[in-house]
């Protein structure tokens, strides 16, 4: 049996532990001195203290049977306290007189002072006079300090303590509920229960009734007695028979109960640690379940995003690809945003995640292949840059399309005007007229040839101009290209044809005119001005038609001067006009002068004078309407330069505003003053005043929608684009949120850790004033420097601390005691806070280090030896003894998780815990 009396060397407790002593027993003395104690009671005091007294006598050889008669000469009393104490008391007198008596138990009473303990109208008269009273009152203040006092359990006091440890060994048992040192134990089940928890082996607990409570008591006393070499202190019947146990009796009986099983208590010290251990790893496992979730799910959407985005098929029509490009806004403004505050959370949650690591002294977290944070950041990088290329591809497709639709019509209206002018021309130039005609007919046809000659030159511009336009809308891939073209073939072959018919018809005529004469002179002039005037017309008409597409008001304004130009040649045509006009007069006045009957028309045009007015008039309608839509076109630009105005002075107010709180925040993350707590509450201020920012990017992103909707692809007003502006707000609210991060871990590790805030401010110090160009990271040099600022010398693998020197003495205490970094211990630190080799390091890992330098953490050594407290020094642990020593989540946790045991005393079922204790670590802590 476990001798859990004695002091450690015997030496008597610090003055300062006396205090603590003494303040305890005037808590705790509850006794009253001044009533006389209940009779059953007394009686329970007196055969428990008894009892007690004697399980301590019989080491020295001896006992007692009437506790108010054997302590009256003091001699066994003295005997007492030397057994439970370990220690010498004085010498004590032997003679039978009433003076030797009172000297001996005032020896006794001194020694017990000596302890802390304050005895209160405790004499050494009352007890040599068998004063019952005084005698049970000193036996329990003896009791107190002896068995009682040193029972603690979560920093209770001792009776608390003894109270809660019975509370927690009971808790499992049905029909036990310990909440007293009385009436809590009538029954007897608490007390069977305390005995089946440790030995389990000695109680049948399932086979007792509550009701029974005589034989409950006696089968728990007669056991504990037998097997646990604990003494029969009360009788069952005086503690069912009294409606109020006396407290104190029941007191000392448990507390021989607690000191019986002490060695359980080792057991419970380490299931707590094994306990607290595996907490961390379930909290660390489920962080990391949820990254690798969140990560899966971010990539998946990334996965799935860039195909669509690299998609670069174009659509045939304008509103295709305009629905295209409504659905690429959408997902800026609605899909991205989400997945930006994803990304930024997962790295956060990452960063949290290493720093409990790191803190609880785990192995880093290694995601799954493909899921680390730069994987993340690579497909992000990858998203970005296929989305970068999607809009300026969507963009120029839609310009592209724009343009594609203008030389389509351009080319229909052309090819329209050419149709109708060559309509019926092939089967005039085949007739054989000029074989029965008379000298002034041939004449004619000759003339009439010459003016078709002269229009058939005219119109080899636009037939050039038409196929331009086929062979442009070729290369720009027009999806309609093989009725362009077959339209096109179409009227290069008609015009290669009526080029041939007009060569062979010339050379006929020229054959005739040898033979003929006359030429009607006038009407000659007239069809040879007339055909450019009606060709000059006709071109008018089209290009007054003609449409048109500008991005800029210097365009448009270009158009209209252009217009204005035309508009100045009209009174000359007009005068062109009448001069033609007159001719065809003065033909028919001198016709009427001659009496001649002129045929039914010109016979060397078919541009009559009524085509002539009807297409003069013509012109003159479409000068206005052409006037109109250039000015419609004119307001656009200006409606248009006005939205690049409004964006390009918000944007220029916005993307500086972003600019400038980037630096802000660079400066913040570096220059942070005050507690973390204080530096925490700052940056959430910031974060909220960014975040009150925001309509202004929503508004520019509402602007920038109307801008694009009216197809404006430049804006030379601003620097800024709206792509710009939104990669400066979010890359200014990830470097927040990080920064926040930062503080938090900070926090985190602070608290953890016990650093203390004036320790966390001369690391801050140190690191910024070695982080010179701002960048948040150290480099290995600086670092160095900075490590040795502190006062820290790894030199020979140890840290040791510097007091506090001003520069000069500094450095001067280095020279004179030889102090360095060696290269060895420096790159193995290296190692610790840069374990990517990036050749940098940050403020986190530098505080991690720190902390771990000067804190104290649990190891895989100390949970090896938890296991093998509750393992009963073995090698190996069951499952049932799992089961029985840790909360039950804990304890599957572990059985889960062990691999069998493979020793050469391994039995059925044994677990190995030292492997399982070397995984929760990393097996470079063993």
């Amino acid at each position: 049996m476990v001798d859990y009396h004695m002091t450690s060397g015997g030496a008597p407790p610090h003055m300062g532990q006396l205090g603590q002593d003494q303040r305890y027993m005037e808590q705790e003395e509850d006794w009253d001195r001044d009533l006389l104690l209940d009779p059953a009671w007394e009686k329970q005091q007196r055969k428990t203290f008894t009892a007690w007294c004697n399980s301590h006598l019989r080491k020295a050889g001896t006992q007692i049977e009437n506790i108010d008669e054997d302590f009256r000469d003091g001699l066994k009393l003295m005997l007492l306290l030397e057994v439970i104490s370990g220690e010498r008391l004085p010498k004590p007198e032997r003679g039978k007189m009433r003076v030797h008596k009172i000297n001996n138990v005032n020896k006794a009473l001194d020694f017990i002072a000596s302890k802390g303990v304050k005895l209160v109208s405790i004499g050494a008269e009352e007890i040599v006079d068998g004063n019952t009273k005084m005698t049970l009152g000193m036996i329990w203040t003896i009791i107190l300090r002896f068995a009682i006092q040193d029972i603690s359990v979560e920093e209770t006091s001792a009776k608390e303590g003894l109270l809660l440890w019975c509370q927690r060994k009971t808790a499992p048992y049905k029909n036990v509920n310990v909440q007293n040192f009385h009436i809590s134990w009538k029954d007897g089940l608490a007390f069977n229960a305390l005995i089946h928890r440790h030995r389990p082996e000695l109680i049948e607990y399932d086979k007792l009734r509550k009701d029974d409570p005589v034989t409950n008591l006696n089968n728990a006393f007669e056991v504990a007695e037998r097997y646990l070499d604990i003494p029969k202190m009360l009788d069952a019947e005086d503690i069912v028979n009294t409606a109020r146990p006396d407290e104190k009796a029941i007191m000392t009986y448990v507390s021989s109960f607690y000191h019986a099983f002490s060695g359980a208590q080792k057991a419970e010290t380490a299931a707590n640690r094994i306990c607290k251990v595996l907490a961390v790893n379930q909290e660390n496992e489920h962080l990391m379940e949820d990254y690798e979730k969140l990560a899966s799910d971010l990539l998946e959407w990334i996965r799935r995003t860039i195909p669509w985005l690299e998609n670069r098929v174009p659509e045939k029509t304008m509103h295709d690809m305009q629905q295209k490009l409504e659905d690429f806004r959408d997902y800026r403004r609605v899909h991205k945003p989400p997945k930006v505050q994803e990304k930024c959370q997962l790295e956060i949650n990452f960063n949290t995640l290493q720093t409990k690591l790191r803190l609880s002294n785990r192995p880093a977290f290694m995601p799954s292949e493909g899921k680390m944070v730069s994987d993340i950041n690579n497909g992000w990088q990858h998203l970005e840059q296929a989305e970068k290329g999607f809009e300026e591809w969507l963009l120029n497709a839609i310009r592209r399309l724009e343009r594609l639709d203008h030389l389509a019509e351009k080319f229909r209206q052309k090819a329209l005007i050419h149709e109708a002018w060559t309509e019926g021309k092939e089967a005039m130039l085949k007739q054989k007229d000029y074989e029965s005609a008379t000298l002034a007919d041939i004449k004619a046809l000759i003339r009439k040839h010459e003016a078709f000659e002269s229009d058939l030159a005219a119109h080899q511009d636009r037939v050039e101009q038409i196929a331009a336009i086929a062979q442009e809308l070729n290369e720009l891939d027009y999806y309609d290209s093989p009725s362009v073209n077959a339209r096109c073939q179409k009227i290069c072959d008609q015009w290669d044809l009526l080029g041939s018919l007009t060569h062979t018809r010339r050379e006929a005529l020229e054959v005739t005119e040898k033979q003929l004469e006359a030429i009607d002179q006038l009407y000659l002039e007239y069809a040879k001005r007339a055909a450019p005037f009606n060709n000059w017309m006709e071109g008018a008409m089209e290009d007054l038609q003609d449409m048109f597409i500008v991005h800029t008001i210097e365009e448009i304004e270009g158009l209209i001067a252009a217009h204005e130009q035309f508009k100045s040649t009209l009174p000359d045509a007009d005068r062109e006009r009448e001069a033609i006009l007159g001719i065809q007069n003065e033909a028919q006045k001198i016709a009427d002068y001659s009496h001649i009957k002129l045929a039914s028309g010109n016979p060397y045009t078919t541009v009559t004078p009524q085509i002539i007015n009807s297409k003069w008039e013509k012109v003159q309608q479409l000068v206005p309407k052409r006037d109109g839509a250039l000015k419609g076109e004119h307001d656009k630009q200006q409606s248009n330069e006005h939205l690049r105005l409004q964006f390009a002075s918000l944007a220029n107010v916005v993307g500086p505003w972003i600019q400038a709180k980037m630096e802000e925040i660079g400066r913040i993350a570096i220059e942070l003053h005050g507690t973390l707590e204080d530096q925490m509450t700052h940056l959430k201020q910031y974060e909220q005043s960014v975040i009150n920012y925001k309509p202004n990017i929503d508004k520019l992103e509402q602007q920038h929608q109307l801008i694009q909707e009216a197809l404006i692809f430049d804006n030379k007003h601003t620097n800024y684009t709206m792509e710009h502006i939104r990669v400066g707000w979010e890359h200014l609210l990830t470097t927040i949120a990080r920064t926040s991060n930062e503080v938090e871990n900070q926090i985190l590790t602070r608290d953890a850790k016990g650093i203390s805030q004036e320790q966390m401010h001369e690391y801050r110090a140190s690191f910024n004033h070695f982080d010179r160009d701002h960048t948040g990271a150290l480099g290995p040099e600086e670092f160095k420097a900075c490590l040795i600022s502190l006062g820290y010398d790894v030199e020979n693998d140890r840290q040791k601390r510097i007091g506090a020197l001003d520069a000069d003495d500094f450095r001067a205490l280095l020279i004179s005691t030889g102090y360095s970094l060696g290269d060895a211990e420096f790159n193995r630190i290296m190692a610790i806070v840069d374990p990517n080799n990036t050749g940098m390091v940050t403020f986190q890992a530098f505080i991690d280090f720190m902390s771990r330098e000067t804190t104290d953490t649990d190891t895989a050594d100390q949970v090896i030896a938890s296991f093998k407290v509750l393992a009963g020094d073995k090698n190996y642990i069951t499952a049932a003894e799992l089961r029985r020593e840790l909360p039950p989540d804990q304890a599957e946790y572990c059985i889960a998780r062990m691999a069998p045991y493979q020793g050469p005393d391994a039995v059925p079922g044994a677990l190995d815990y030292m492997s399982f204790s070397t995984a929760l670590y990393g097996e470079s802590d063993l």
